[in-house]
């Protein structure tokens, strides 16, 4: 069955790669071998996340961005992945980006997906990843991942993405709140979406101003913002020249729409020749491998150790008698017995 979905999928059957997306989202045996294959044929797509506070208009954004490179670019595939909210009464994706972009459903290049955040942190879905890798493999060029909105904690897109869009808008507070969470921080481009509001300037010079002054704080340290966020980042060079442009967008009107799409196919252009894109795929990479390590051993250890010995632990710890850390101490021994005895 996988063989044949990934044969359909290669000749461009969209039947066969919603199939497989579904599978790779749910965790299945066929998905995960699926995506095994596939991803020998990743690393050619530009995964564009799109971040902000919710309400300023990143669906709209995007449904606008899709137009314009398949527009700019005929040849080219567009995949979009909308992490919606979940519901709260079934768990999956509430659609509502889904249904704001129903007109690009009469493009045949371009393939929308929506997932259920499932009340993971940093505005993207765990299998997020997954996702853009068969979207990759399936050969559409450009992936346009929307992050949920969450707004203060959307900083893991920086660890997907080739390229990462924060879009504002002015006179809410939002510029803020984002610099407070660090949000800009992560932009290799700044929108100030619904710019016939009143403010626009006054937030385009307020943005120009931090951005400035955290460009200025990188070279001095020598840091890619992938690093300020991630421990398991590779060492990227210094952002060798790339200041990210403030730029001023009315989506609903299609304004502002082709300046960003220059400026995003010139990120692209700068992280080639700069050696960066290498240096962001080899980050996604590592960050992948340790999150499925830590994913692997963790479910190893809870079939391992028995549930009696972690309460009594826990137990043990409530009352004082024993450490957290000694506790740790205590199964770590536990499952390292356990192993050698099961290898003997």
């Amino acid at each position: 069955m996988t063989s044949a979905l990934i044969d359909s999928l290669r000749k461009g059957n969209r039947l066969a790669l919603s199939r497989i997306l579904s599978q790779v989202e749910n965790g299945t045996e066929t998905g995960m071998a699926a995506l095994e294959e596939l991803f020998l044929e990743t690393g050619n797509a530009q995964k564009i996340g799109i971040t902000g506070p919710p309400g300023s208009g990143k669906s709209t954004l995007v449904n606008a961005l899709a137009r314009e490179l398949r527009q700019r670019q005929p040849d080219k595939k567009v995949a979009i992945i909308a992490v919606d909210p979940s519901s709260p009464f079934t768990g999956g994706a509430v659609l509502g980006d889904r249904v704001r972009m129903l007109d690009l459903e009469v493009d045949k290049q371009i393939f929308i997906r929506s997932m259920a955040s499932r009340g993971a942190l940093g505005g993207l879905a765990e299998q997020t990843e997954a996702l853009s890798q068969v979207f990759d493999a399936a050969g559409y060029d450009f992936i346009l991942i929307e992050t949920v909105g969450a707004g203060q904690s959307e900083v893991d897109v920086v660890n997907l993405a080739h390229t990462t869009i924060v879009v504002d808008t002015p006179g809410t507070g939002d510029d803020i709140q984002s610099i407070k969470a660090g949000i800009l921080e992560i932009a290799d481009i700044l929108v100030v979406n619904k710019a016939d509001r009143p403010g626009v300037d006054q937030s385009v010079s307020y943005l120009r101003n931090m951005i400035e002054m955290g460009y200025a704080r990188s070279i001095n340290n020598g840091k890619h913002h992938l690093q300020d966020f991630h421990e398991d980042t590779v060492n990227e060079p210094a952002p060798a020249g790339w200041i990210p442009p403030i730029l001023k967008t009315i989506a609903y009107e299609y304004q502002g729409i082709k300046e960003l799409t220059d400026a995003i196919l010139a990120h692209a252009a700068h992280l080639r020749q700069s050696g960066q894109w290498h240096a962001k795929d080899q980050a996604s990479i590592r960050a992948n491998i340790r999150r499925q390590l830590i994913t692997s051993l963790l479910s190893d250890f809870n079939q391992k150790v028995p549930t009696n010995l972690l309460d009594s632990l826990i137990e043990k710890a409530q009352k004082r008698a024993i450490s957290p850390n000694e506790a740790v101490r205590v199964l770590l021994t536990y499952n390292r017995i356990i192993s050698l005895e099961s290898s003997e």
